[in-house]
């Protein structure tokens, strides 16, 4: 049996810090997903474990931000105290194999740090901006994730602060579940049970959907994911590569989607083979391994290519995307010391799909060109965002309406046809892109009216319940957030009966409702 985790005093004097001034709030009320109303009664930064303390004191409800990145309204606050980790920024130790951070540092920032001595934090999200206490609390991922896996693998330990102000030092392996619940023992001697939920969680390979359940769970996943409702991160410990990969970028288009499927396919077959006799972990950073490492297949359909034509991004960047292109994919090669093996059954590969004479390579020494392929993925979202913001201009009901949704890799062509009908159902326009490797996909509406918007939730919530009824989750990598749709999609996946469970999972840790109000629930 697993003994209780014991809680600990906050460290530092327990003193409220000023608050931010009036004028200033207003740059707290809003994240990424723009939702409309955002208001806060007061907004706070943090400089010590002892103010987050009299923070949490001083107010009933408390919405912890980082970068509010957030894509679902997380980070939005609805009359919440805020308390802004942008401060707690510092790197506090550097180890050979793990670092040591505050959870107000940008990803962008520990990847230039680890860079210095050569060390590589491997599951970055998309957006460099995102926080350390962000990209835990929703259990981020990156495009590597088919290689590397999300944040929950790569965190060692966490420094969590109860809504009562006790703090828990948790590392990974000390306290588990025993008979179905997690005990904590708080610093006035008392303990509480915490019940872990009996749903059964999709196997796939990223997951941001409500609390982590597990048969004899550790109990630092718990809060790995859970969006803020459980505790205020106040440190992170990640387990760090000794070295940066070596890594080559080409982007090859298909005519056939179906032959883009199987490519990819036949990439990550070979790749799971080269890595059976190795391990991503290893002292050399992944270097000593033969043959063909693929850590990430991005892609984008059809109709994001030609949102790139029209606007001209292909010719802007040099980069040719044929007219004819069903579907683009984007691969991360990792490259041993000899390169020669593996560029040759990536092309072999390539050229059995009839994409190689379609297909541009920047080798690792072309960062140049390696930045121009990079660009052409992002701009398909950058597009989208645009054309939403002009019709926002028109019509300020008008909003992003997309999903994120992740099903078994093999079940890939199933759901893209499924996304192909449901938007022709629902008479909207729209693009998918996403993370291929994984069977991550985000479809998108492209709305030019209000009524397209409507009719494009409904598209979402069909697609959603596809991804469920194929052994996926309609929520991947963003959270739940206050996001509607995603909050009814979330009911779908675990039941009535699971949410039940969660939330008697957040009645235990903080009864009052203190964290994140809104958020999840």
């Amino acid at each position: 049996m697993s003994m209780p985790a014991r809680c600990r005093s906050p460290r530092g004097v327990v003193r409220l810090p000023d608050p931010v001034p009036l004028e200033r709030i207003a740059d707290y009320t809003e994240d990424a997903a723009h939702y409309s109303g955002g208001h806060a009664a007061r907004v706070f930064v943090p400089a010590n474990e002892g103010e987050v303390a009299a923070i949490l004191a001083s107010a009933s409800r408390v919405l912890t931000v980082g970068a509010q990145s957030s894509l679902t309204g997380g980070a939005t606050p609805f009359g919440d105290v805020v308390m802004s980790m942008t401060t707690m920024n510092q790197v506090l130790e550097v180890c050979q194999d793990e670092v040591r951070i505050g959870p107000g540092m940008t990803v962008a920032a520990l990847d230039e740090r680890l860079a210095v001595s050569g060390r590589y934090y491997p599951p970055l999200p998309t957006f460099h901006g995102a926080t350390v206490g962000g990209v835990v609390a929703t259990n981020a991922a990156g495009a590597a994730t088919f290689k590397y896996g999300t944040t929950r693998r790569w965190v060692n330990g966490l420094t969590v602060m109860l809504a009562n102000g006790d703090v828990l030092d948790i590392t990974r392996g000390e306290h588990h579940a025993h008979a179905g619940a997690c005990v904590v023992q708080l610093t006035n001697g008392t303990t509480i049970t915490v019940p872990i939920p009996n749903y059964q969680m999709p196997s796939v390979p990223k997951l941001s959907a409500g609390y982590f359940a597990a048969p004899d769970m550790d109990l630092i996943d718990l809060f790995i994911g859970a969006e803020g409702t459980l505790g205020v991160i106040t440190e992170a410990r990640f387990k760090v590569l000794p070295r940066r990969p070596t890594v080559c970028l080409a982007l090859t288009t298909f005519a056939d989607a179906g032959l883009g499927w199987r490519c990819a396919s036949a990439l990550r077959q070979a790749s799971l083979t080269t890595r059976v006799a190795g391990d991503p972990h290893c002292a050399d950073g992944g270097e000593s391994h033969r043959g063909l490492d693929v850590s990430a297949i991005e892609h984008l359909d059809r109709r994001s290519i030609q949102l790139l034509r029209e606007a001209g991004v292909d010719r802007r960047e040099g980069v040719d995307l044929p007219a004819d292109s069903a579907v683009a994919l984007l691969v991360a090669i990792e490259l041993p010391r000899d390169r020669d093996a593996a560029l040759a059954a990536f092309a072999e590969i390539v050229d059995a799909h009839d994409g190689l004479d379609r297909t541009i390579v920047a080798m690792p020494e072309d960062s140049v060109g390696a930045a121009r392929l990079l660009r052409v993925r992002e701009s398909v979202p950058l597009l989208v965002n645009h054309a939403i913001a002009q019709a926002r201009q028109r019509d300020a009901r008008i909003e992003k309406t997309a999903a994120d949704v992740i099903v078994p890799f093999e079940c890939i062509p199933e759901l893209d046809a499924y996304c192909a009908a449901a938007f022709e159902r629902h008479a909207v326009d729209g693009a998918i892109w996403g993370h291929l490797s994984d069977g991550n996909v985000h479809p998108n509406v492209i709305a030019t009216t209000y009524g397209e918007v409507e009719r494009g939730r409904a598209a979402m919530l069909d697609i959603g319940r596809e991804a469920i009824r194929l052994g996926g989750a309609p929520l991947a990598e963003h959270g739940v957030g206050r996001n509607p749709i995603k909050k009814q999609l979330l009911t779908e996946l675990y039941g009535d009966e699971g949410m039940r469970e969660m939330r008697a999972v957040k009645q235990a840790l903080d009864p009052q409702s203190k964290l994140a109000p809104g958020v999840i629930f």
